[in-house]
């Protein structure tokens, strides 16, 4: 059988079978997150465009459920892009939104791609993070069927959409894209804060051009698969994915899948059992006829034997497990071998039935239990009879030439069979390491591009940052001037309002003087007025005294008159009682 239906895993057939799925665990697979389907008839990743839908059978195992893994090594690779933002504080910001500007699953699931788009780029985190909040409760399918209804309506809403395309989600918002992603998928692990997928990968799942496993992400069909199932199942991928059910999950190490030594294409083992792909059948290493357990491959249709399988796996694997991981594997190792009517697979059914018996009792431990079923394997292959001796037979007849060129003959086409085989195994794993290192190379580039970005970005907000710098410099130079010039002119206005003050008191004392002047000029003319009245009254006088003589009082006034204008001081025009024009009175 082959190696592995992982995502980077492929077979190496090979003379000696290596166990299926057998990957190194980085870290450990912790227990997975069960996830939602979109239809209670249907695997949650099955396809819903693919016409071979199947009903869940009441009898299928554990190894249907589909998982996603929560390893260290690739929460570290997904965590990768949220380191930045994680050494940075958080800073909320709480913003209240009208009913207009809130979004809700069912607008993102019906309305325009660029018009939701431009919504949410107004949105805060906090709401954004919330829509991913509720679809992630709707996804984990614990509200009952209220929740799933909801779901099943808003991915018919997605699914029933002719505009969501490449070149339109290339438009869309981060967020809007993984709720879509989301939604179309049924998958949970898109809206994972721990796990970031760039929006090319995003896009590509939705559109099924990428593997929607988040362990495997390889574009599809794989290895340039052109098988009908391949070509023919939107969103299949036969490095992960079971033939049957379209289901993946991330066991390894495990009799849980069964790979075709072939196309290596895999299946779950109860899909195979439960699709009736194991059952008896002519076996391919003798002409003798005989029959075992084999497996028919659905893809191909070609068969694979399951004994020698199923013994490589307990070689390789066995030692690691557990007691309870041995357990599960002998019950798979037992209803394979269930039916068979091989002499060897019957013995296998009943050796791995008492083992697990013994363990779920306590009488074996896993070790001593392991030891058994490896010592059994190998007392199987001694005791297996060689198909050429029985051909040849016992009594060492002599072959006859013919015989001898067809049996050389058979040997020559099954070695040329297998070296096709290797070399087929060859080509693809080249293929894969070839596409490997393009993916490496185109990622170098991007990481290089987004450095560079970075360091144009630091670079233009340095630059910013000294601009502002310089005219905050520049503004504080202005304010220390302008106080300058403030407190120069304060002075100057000081000075101004003592000029003016001294001019005020200067201009006060010119008026007093040049109203006293004036004043004292009036008093002499009033005077020179009275002095000449009385001059001319004196002439009068003089002239009546010379014709008759006149009054004697009005002469006795005149006198008095005279004397008080003659004997009067100078400068005394201003009485006592009398107010300046500019003082107030007292």
């Amino acid at each position: 059988m082959g190696t592995s239906s992982g995502s980077n895993i492929h077979h190496q057939p090979s003379s000696k079978m290596l166990p299926p799925r057998q990957q190194p665990r980085a870290g450990g697979l912790q227990t997975s997150l069960s996830l939602v389907s979109s239809d209670p008839r249907l695997s949650p990743e099955e396809p819903r465009s693919n016409s071979d839908h199947r009903r869940e059978s009441p009898t299928e195992s554990a190894s249907s459920r589909e998982t996603w893994p929560t390893a260290d090594a690739i929460m570290a690779k997904k965590m990768e892009n949220g380191k930045a933002e994680n050494d940075c504080p958080e800073q909320s910001v709480i913003r209240r939104l009208s009913s207009a500007d809130k979004i809700s699953l069912r607008d993102i699931a019906r309305e325009r791609v660029d018009i939701i788009s431009e919504k949410m780029h107004h949105l805060p985190d906090e709401f954004q993070e919330e829509l991913k909040n509720n679809l992630r409760v709707i996804l984990d399918g614990n509200g009952g069927s209220q929740q799933r209804d909801e779901f099943f309506i808003l991915q018919k809403l997605v699914q029933s959409r002719t505009d969501l395309t490449a070149k339109t989600l290339i438009r869309a918002h981060r967020v809007q894209l993984e709720i879509l992603v989301a939604i179309n998928t049924g998958i949970l692990a898109f809206l994972h804060p721990n796990i970031s997928l760039s929006q090319t990968s995003l896009i590509e799942v939705f559109v099924y051009k990428r593997c929607r496993n988040i362990a495997c992400q390889n574009q599809i069909p794989a290895d340039d698969c052109t098988c009908e199932i391949c070509t023919k199942r939107n969103g299949f991928c036969n490095l992960c994915m079971c033939v049957v059910c379209n289901k993946f999950d991330f066991e390894v190490n495990t009799c849980r899948w069964v790979g075709c030594d072939l196309c290596s294409h895999w299946t779950h083992t109860d899909c195979a059992i439960r699709d009736g792909l194991i059952c008896m059948g002519a076996s391919g290493k003798s002409g003798s006829g005989s029959s075992e357990m084999l497996f028919r491959c659905r893809a191909c249709n070609r068969t694979s034997e399951l004994l020698g399988w199923v013994k490589d796996v307990f070689q390789h694997c066995a030692p690691a497990w557990d007691p309870e991981a041995l357990t599960r594997e002998l019950d798979f190792v037992s209803r394979i071998f269930h039916g068979s009517e091989d002499p060897r697979g019957q013995k296998l059914f009943w050796k791995c039935k008492e083992l697990k018996e013994k363990i779920e009792s306590g009488l074996a431990e896993s070790s001593a239990a392991c030891r058994a079923i490896l010592m059994f394997f190998q007392e199987l292959e001694v005791d297996s009879p060689n198909p050429k001796s029985l051909e040849n037979g016992e009594s060492g007849r002599l072959i006859a030439p013919q015989e001898a060129c067809n049996r050389i003959a058979e040997v020559v086409q099954e070695a040329i069979r297998k070296m096709e085989m290797v070399a087929d195994e060859k080509m693809r794993m080249y293929k894969k390491a070839r596409m490997a290192v393009e993916a490496c190379d185109r990622e170098l580039q991007d990481k290089a591009r987004e450095v560079q970005e970075l360091k144009l970005e630091r670079q233009k907000k340095k630059v910013q940052i000294e601009e502002l710098e310089k005219i905050v410099r520049l503004k504080h130079a202005e304010a220390d001037m302008f106080q300058l010039k403030a407190n120069e002119a304060k002075r100057e206005a000081e000075r101004l309002q003592r000029i003016a003050l001294a001019k005020s008191d200067k201009s006060e004392e010119e008026y007093a003087s040049s109203y006293l002047k004036q004043r004292l000029s009036e008093a002499e003319a009033e005077k020179q007025y009275l002095f000449e009245k009385i001059k001319l009254q004196e002439s009068s006088r003089a002239s009546q005294s010379s014709g008759g003589g006149g009054d004697p009082s009005q002469l006795l006034m005149y006198s008095k008159m005279h004397d008080m204008l003659y004997n009067a001081p100078p400068k005394a025009d201003c009485l006592p009682n009398e107010r300046h024009p500019f003082r107030k009175n007292p």
